[in-house]
């Protein structure tokens, strides 16, 4: 495993701004009524609960929480939700997974290719980059957490599986889709609260750049995950 993964280039961004809290808010909404659509109980509906736990971490309202819920399962109405993931390219060939949560793919879609295209990109066909991905459970213990017995730690988190523990300020946890639940559980148990927890999509080979196109594409990550439909974007850049 390579060791990058979103958390690894999003790591340093600390949303503070009250204007950012509310989109931030609004976007996590989305992902609960999303989720919600497959059952509305949290214990028994596992990409909900991963919705309810990131809206928690982000300090959401109990109110708002339980608000998006009733929209995912009806009980209030509000605007269908539906998931779109965008295939491209960004500067330098970088590719570019974006996944969206939009009430209208007709505005969505071209506010995407719009922005990769100003950026220098472009929107790629079905599966042009998605094979470039894998779908994993992505973890990060702060140094503060691991600072006791940062091997063993180690070894129990690869024995309970963990597909790959890389230190970095720390350990970042790196799993199955299939193991996440198991590493959470394996964690709650040792009292440990991770500073992230994720399952999203990660390179398994990174593209290297000069600094300058570097730049370029992270000016682009950013600006997408402005876009209010842009729930993440994910890249194979080093």
């Amino acid at each position: 495993m390579s060791g990058h993964s979103k958390w690894a280039t999003t790591k340093h961004k600390k949303e503070a701004a009250d204007k950012k809290r509310s989109a931030n808010f609004a976007k996590l909404s989305k992902n609960i009524i999303l989720a919600a659509k497959q059952g509305g109980d949290p214990n028994m509906n596992f990409s909900l609960r991963l919705a309810v736990d990131k809206a928690k971490s982000a300090s959401m309202p109990k109110e708002n929480i339980d608000r998006a819920i009733k929209r995912g399962t009806g009980e209030l109405e509000g605007a269908t939700m539906e998931e779109m993931l965008y295939e491209g390219y960004g500067p330098g060939g970088v590719a570019l997974l974006i996944e969206c949560v939009t009430d209208n793919k007709n505005r969505t879609t071209p506010d995407i290719r719009a922005i990769l295209t100003k950026a220098g990109g472009s929107i790629g066909a079905l599966n042009s980059v998605k094979w470039m991905f894998e779908r994993k459970g992505v973890f990060h213990l702060n140094a503060e957490q691991t600072s006791e017995d940062r091997d063993g730690l180690t070894m129990s988190l690869l024995e309970n599986g963990a597909d790959d523990v890389v230190e970095e300020n720390g350990l970042t946890v790196f799993s199955s889709f299939e193991n996440f639940e198991k590493i959470r559980k394996f964690l709650e148990l040792k009292n440990i609260t991770p500073e992230y927890a994720e399952v999203e999509w990660v390179a398994k080979d990174q593209a290297d750049v000069d600094e300058s196109t570097r730049e370029k594409v992270l000016t682009l990550v950013d600006i997408l995950e402005e876009n209010d439909d842009v729930n993440a974007v994910y890249s194979n850049l080093k």
